[in-house]
């Protein structure tokens, strides 16, 4: 017979789910809270290790019965024999590729023991799994059998001691130098999904996905090491030499922390409409600039966000930046980002800016919406790219979001369109994280492609409804784990009640076609003019020197080169000063149009004149001019001359 939970323990998880909250600025918890996780760790920056003890309760509110829990053990992944790093090391992988395996690069983490109320001792239960490929070496996913079945309802509390060992840093977590960064260091329970537990195997190419829930955490750290956490403080005591400082999180599903002795702190408070947050940023004290301009970033982007989707509930925000060359610059946990600079960058340069505005506005797609990012990684990184270009635009303007110097200057829009355009057609943007052809195509289809195909999106139905669509997306999702179809149906359903698209039975045909080759497709968009000419109507007969009352008959080619179908404006000019717009459904492969006019001949001609669809592969194809415009040429080989007089002068002066 199985035991009854004690009444003490059926009380803490009661109130677990039902406390006020402490670190949003909310009066009641903002998500369902299926996991509680207390943690008690020893870090050492020396020899850099964890050990720890962790409590997890976890409530079965699966509706079925459960006979197994399955277990992250991600720090597994940073050891040779792992799917990790058999796929970086194959180039799959969007962080360094690694061809050898020295000690320092391995990490791992150990459970020295697990145990269940009501349940028992589990330890010697306690099997590696590998449900992504079989790799029974790879040990990135445990599972442990349950002696009986956790009824739905109930609730099962883990007592887990492990150790962590911190590899020199590979990619989002370990340590370099004396800066250590906790990421994905505890043994974290999988997410029953879709009538099934999800817990895939850590990959080069994958991110997370987690259960919300409350976090407290106790660090035991030296005492000139400063940290920085998810969520908040909630002390600190101190003894011989050591520190131990808590945190408490909430509404969260991951918690992380960084810990440097060369930290320098600054704060800032932003008003949201739910109520104040704390901007905490722990800048290297090697990049004295860096913390205001963290700040500032982070001020700017957490107002447009709220301005354009909502406020950030959670009483502070923490910056860290880490150390160069760590390979943990630029990553996402709830309420704590990482950004990543050098006293190299110059001044005009905004990478930091669009790192930290990036990050930041992950804490929306991925820390509150919370998608599945091995299997549908677009809803996260695509969408944050999406709205990096709308919000960089808006502070910067559209031509200087990521340079903006005086004689160098590149917009986000532009830097998201450059890596669609590396990227090869091989996979669409909902193919699983970890099957996608190689890393390019990964990072391309991801991040640039989504982006583009978004901003194309907008161009079709309009800035406002996208907006509009994308708020109503994140006020409806946020704190579930929203998949493809919840996105691509607000959308649709935002374009029909705004009148933007024509709905049949409820749906958009155009949307639908739209999403089938942007989303679910690989087709390639790409139309050009192939001609633009004008002869005489009377073509038999010598051209008259009086053209003014000479009948002229133009004709324009477009093409469409791509198997992408999309409905395109093609404007055509004429020498009079006069233009005409025509539209074309892009069904057929090409399509000309014939303009008969007296005294006037065609200029030019352009598909997409108002740069709407930024999917198209091949932008220089799509306008063309009867006469050549030369300007281009001329400025170009004005700079070609003055810098190689730069250069000859240089050569000189070194001589």
């Amino acid at each position: 017979m199985r035991k009854a939970l004690p009444l003490a323990l059926l009380s803490l998880a009661a109130s677990l789910a039902a406390q006020t909250s402490l670190a949003t600025n909310s009066a009641q918890p903002l998500a369902e809270r299926v996991v509680a996780y207390t943690i008690d760790a020893q870090v050492d920056p020396v020899k850099h290790t964890v050990d720890a003890t962790e409590t997890l309760v976890y409530r079965n509110l699966t509706g079925q019965r459960l006979t197994s829990v399955p277990f992250h053990l991600y720090l597994n992944a940073f050891r040779p024999e792992s799917t990790f790093s058999r796929e970086t090391a194959e180039g799959g992988s969007v962080r360094e590729e690694e061809r050898e395996y020295p000690e320092k690069r391995i990490g791992a983490i150990t459970i020295a023991s697990i145990t269940a109320d009501g349940f028992g001792d589990l330890t010697k239960a306690q099997r590696f799994t590998a449900p992504d490929d079989g790799n029974m070496e790879d040990r990135t996913v445990m599972e442990v059998p349950l002696p009986h079945a956790l009824e739905p309802g109930e609730t099962i509390t883990f007592h887990i001691a492990f150790h962590d060992k911190f590899p020199e840093s590979i990619a989002r977590n370990g340590y370099k130098r004396d800066f250590m960064m906790g990421g994905q260091w505890f043994p974290k329970v999988g997410v029953f999904w879709h009538g099934a537990w999800n817990c895939h195997q850590y990959h080069a190419t994958t991110e997370f996905f987690s259960d919300f829930g409350t976090y407290n955490v106790k660090l035991t750290v030296p005492e000139n090491y400063t940290v920085g956490t998810t969520g908040i403080s909630t002390g600190t005591t101190r003894s011989s030499g050591r520190k131990t400082m808590s945190f408490y999180a909430e509404d969260v599903h991951d918690f992380a922390w960084a810990a440097s002795p060369r930290f320098q702190e600054t704060t800032e408070t932003y008003l949201s409409g739910m109520g104040p947050v704390r901007i905490r940023v722990l800048a290297l004290k090697s990049h004295p600039d860096a913390g205001p301009r963290y700040a500032a970033t982070i001020r700017q982007t957490m107002a447009k966000f709220e301005q354009w989707y909502g406020p950030y509930p959670y009483k502070q925000i923490t910056v860290i930046d880490p150390e160069p060359g760590s390979g943990m610059e630029g990553m996402e946990y709830p309420t704590l980002v990482t950004g990543g600079t050098s006293w190299l960058e110059p001044r005009w340069s905004r990478l930091l800016e669009v790192t930290t505005e990036h990050e930041f506005g992950h804490q929306y797609w991925y820390g509150m919406v919370a998608t599945n990012e091995f299997e549908e990684a677009w809803l996260d990184e695509g969408i944050n790219s999406y709205t990096e270009v709308k919000v960089m635009e808006s502070l910067f303007g559209k031509d200087n979001g990521i340079l903006g110097g005086r004689y160098a200057n590149l917009g986000d829009r532009g830097a998201q369109r450059y890596e669609y355009l590396l990227a090869p057609d091989y996979d669409p943007l909902t193919r699983f994280a970890y099957k996608f052809r190689n890393a390019n195509s990964y990072g391309g289809v991801t991040y640039g492609k989504t982006a583009s195909a978004l901003l194309t999106l907008e161009g079709l139905i309009g800035e406002a409804t996208m907006r509009e669509a994308v708020r109503n997306y994140f006020t409806k999702y946020r704190f579930t784990h929203p998949t493809t179809d919840d996105f691509l149906r607000e959308v649709e359903q935002t374009a029909i009640a705004t009148h933007r698209v024509e709905s049949a039975g409820g749906i958009s045909p155009a949307l639908r076609f739209y999403f089938h080759q942007a989303v679910y497709g690989t087709a390639v968009l790409d139309y050009a003019i192939d001609q633009a000419v004008s002869e005489p109507v009377q073509w038999w007969k010598p051209e008259p020197k009086d053209t003014k009352s000479t009948d002229y008959r133009s004709t324009v080619v477009v093409h469409r080169k791509g198997d992408f179908v999309l409905p395109v404006t093609v404007e055509v000019r004429f020498d009079d000063g006069s233009s005409t717009r025509l539209w074309w459904d892009g069904a057929d492969r090409w399509k000309k149009f014939a303009f008969t006019k007296r005294g006037v001949k065609v200029v030019s001609a352009e598909v997409d004149p108002d740069h709407i669809v930024v999917l198209d592969k091949d932008q220089f194809n799509n306008s063309y001019r009867v006469t050549p415009d030369n300007t281009a040429a001329h400025k170009l080989t004005a700079m070609m001359l003055f810098l190689e007089q730069c250069l000859s002068q240089f050569a000189t002066w070194i001589v």
